[in-house]
């Protein structure tokens, strides 16, 4: 894990720390989303998972231009596993965003107010809240046609998930058929499968005595119950479902969340009877301590309170930000500290060579979770908070980072103890590991040359979220690198000519081997955002890869334009930086790996074995600006800036932050300056606020 110093608030990160951390959470978040939606055995606590992904949206507000393409906020989930056919979801399945206190919660409620531009102005306009306690479970949606259950599926990674039809079947809490006039003819019902802890704790005993699996939670036993390829097995199992939330709808069928809630219960549904409607602010906090005192009697876990704007025309004007809608958040319950001792402190290095300590623990029980090692983020933590091998440490999976060391015990530390002395020399290459001014990190400067920054290359390569390579996992990569089957991405496509040679490996057979082999063939074709990301260029996640192959559409125009923008004074370089959430720094780490002789090289031998596809946006239907360049100036009468920006955004058009001679149109409100004037100097056209309404419809 790279890292800067989580223990240091965002605002006073510098831009090179929220950078590196940034990258450290992508990594460190998406195997806890493949161990928690994937294996359904997590390894950490839901409010440690929290506390990172929280960590993350931190930095990003703070350095939206830093924003990552594999950002952890602009994905829910993790992808289907294999077993069980795939199911595209008629509209996503969202995660939540977090608040963590109070204020945490009235943040989120002015963040209302201020979105919608009615609700900015009256601030004694009504907003109403349903608050319902989070369960903690495993979400499902129920697809209904003509009143019939025809489709069930998991949410997977909120755009594809497992199709778990025949085993929702077995729930008794999932309705065959739905009825009444009001029943649309199309309906995706979502909600939780959970089981109650009397009957986990029944499960575990039979379970114990058949000498079976033993779960460790309710949640886990839920989720390996439910993704049973054999549905004896589910229906066998005590599984529960409140339903909570739709998706697809032929027909609208609700003006209020409340009103929803009443409807599906209307239909034989189990909602949650502890939902409450909540007038404002202060009578959803008050449920919520309602709801924390009440915890340990509840029948069923839960882990925190959601709160939703009740009505369904705001949620919609609202709609959604990456992975999570704007009208609900979930107020998460605190977790946890322990005592252990730090052991030693061991040195890891990143794909981009940053150097970072890792706190190998005496394994300990936090929150339910056995802890066995933490970050130590970087040099400047350790000797800020004097950590030394063999110290009592507080371990603490909460908070602003997770798993991390909080402080250590001075009244227990050893009298022979020794202050850490962090290396200048990379621990694996032995070349000279430097810290720029400015960076929290210290990077080995051997580049492809350090065996772990190549191989950490080569698995990011064929990572799910970039060529999803199966079959070639992390300990394959570095096996078949350490032997000289592949030393560059491009050699991946060449495993064909060592087939006989992997197949006389151990633990490799005839089966396996063209297994992976088809696998390999299978992506000699891949989209140009997944390609961009795949490079595995610093600062450069699944999003900001998305809006590069949105910008250029093909891999000869991205590279033509990346070569051309390294001079700061061409149009190349400022059509880059005005790209909204790439910005200087990003656009200098583009430019800093078309600078390199050896990246080129690379570049051009993949060519040679794939085909990369040019990029499709998605359109919006009956959209006539799908596609187009837009910028908002001035201040708007009917909307505020944030909504004028995300419905132009889900209508498929691309806002930019400054007007140049590629922009399509320009909105003008009222008291706009240089950007307008800037418009008519180029000929761009520009529309008043009413024009741009009713150009979208």
């Amino acid at each position: 894990m790279t890292g800067a110093p989580r223990d240091k608030a965002a605002q006073a990160l510098t831009e090179e720390e929220a950078a590196a951390e940034l990258e450290a959470l992508a990594g460190e978040i998406a195997a806890h989303d493949r161990a928690y939606y994937q294996d359904d055995a997590p390894v950490i606590t839901d409010a440690a998972y929290d506390a990172l992904r929280r960590r993350n949206e931190t930095i990003e507000a703070r350095f939206p231009h830093l924003k990552r393409d594999d950002s952890p906020s602009a994905r829910v989930g993790a992808p289907a596993a294999g077993g069980f056919a795939k199911v595209t979801h008629g509209r996503p399945m969202l995660s939540l965003a977090n608040a963590f206190d109070e204020a945490d919660v009235r943040d989120f409620v002015d963040g209302v107010r201020r979105f919608l531009k009615e609700l900015r102005d009256d601030p004694d306009l009504p907003l109403e809240f349903v608050a319902e306690p989070k369960i903690d479970g495993l979400s499902v949606s129920l697809r209904y046609e003509g009143g019939r259950f025809v489709q069930g599926a998991t949410r997977g990674d909120g755009t594809v998930g497992e199709d778990v039809t025949t085993n929702l079947r077995t729930l008794k809490d999932v309705p065959d058929t739905i009825f009444g006039n009001d029943v649309p003819a199309v309906v995706e019902v979502r909600g939780e499968v959970y089981m109650t802890r009397p009957d986990f704790a029944a499960l575990n005993a039979r379970q114990a005595e058949a000498g079976g699996k033993v779960f460790a939670n309710p949640r886990n036993a839920a989720a390996g119950s439910l993704r049973q390829l054999d549905s004896t097995i589910t229906a066998a199992r005590p599984l529960r479902f409140f339903a909570y939330a739709w998706g697809e709808v032929s027909a609208p069928f609700g003006n209020t969340y409340w009103g929803v809630l009443h409807l599906l219960r209307g239909w034989d549904f189990e909602i949650n009877p502890l939902a409450r409607l909540c007038r404002d602010v202060d009578h959803c906090l008050r449920f919520y301590r309602d709801t924390e005192a009440m915890r340990a009697r509840l029948p069923y876990d839960i882990d925190g309170v959601v709160y939703k704007v009740n009505r369904l025309d705001w949620q919609e004007r609202l709609g959604q930000v990456s992975r999570a809608p704007r009208w609900a958040v979930a107020h998460k319950f605190p977790a946890e500290q322990a005592q252990t001792v730090l052991h030693r402190i061991t040195v890891q290095v990143g794909r981009t060579g940053a150097l970072t300590p890792v706190a190998e623990l005496e394994p300990v029980t936090v929150g339910g979770v056995v802890v066995s090692r933490a970050t130590l983020h970087n040099e400047d933590e350790i000797a800020r908070k004097d950590v030394r091998e063999g110290d009592t440490v507080v371990v603490q999976r909460a908070g602003d980072v997770i798993p991390q060391v909080v402080s250590v015990v001075l009244d227990r530390r050893q009298p022979d103890s020794r202050p850490f002395v962090f290396p200048d020399l990379c621990p694996e290459c032995d070349s000279l590991a430097v810290r720029e001014e400015g960076e929290a990190a210290r990077r080995c400067t051997g580049g492809l040359v350090c065996p772990a920054q190549a191989v950490e290359r080569l698995k990011h390569f064929v990572s799910r979220d970039a060529f999803d390579i199966e079959g070639l996992g992390g300990k394959h990569v570095e096996a078949f690198r350490r032997d000289g089957l592949i030393g560059t991405p491009a050699d991946i496509f060449r495993l064909a000519d060592h087939a006989q040679g992997i197949r006389e490996r151990e633990g490799w057979g005839d089966k396996s081997v063209d297994n992976l082999l088809a696998a390999v063939e299978a992506k000699r074709s891949i989209g140009l955002d997944r390609f961009i990301y795949a490079l595995g260029i610093r600062q450069v996640g699944q999003a900001t890869a998305r809006l590069l192959a949105r910008q250029y559409g093909s891999l000869p125009a991205w590279r033509r334009a990346m070569t051309e923008a390294a001079d700061p004074d061409s149009d190349a370089y400022r059509d880059l930086v005005n790209i909204d959430g790439v910005g200087p720094s990003v656009a200098a780490d583009l430019i800093a790996f078309f600078a390199e002789d050896h990246n080129l090289g690379v570049l051009d031998d993949l060519d040679g074995q794939l085909t990369v596809a040019d990029y499709a946006a998605p359109t919006a239907a009956d959209s006539p600006v799908t596609g187009k360049t837009v910028v908002f100036t001035g201040t708007l009468e009917t909307l505020t800036r944030n909504e004028a920006k995300a419905r132009a955004e889900a209508l498929g058009a691309k806002v930019a932050g400054s007007v140049s001679s590629k922009t399509d149109y320009v909105v003008v409100g009222a008291d706009a300056g240089s950007k307008a004037r800037k418009a008519a100097d180029l000929g761009v056209k520009t529309l008043s606020e009413q024009e741009w309404l009713e150009l979208i419809g």
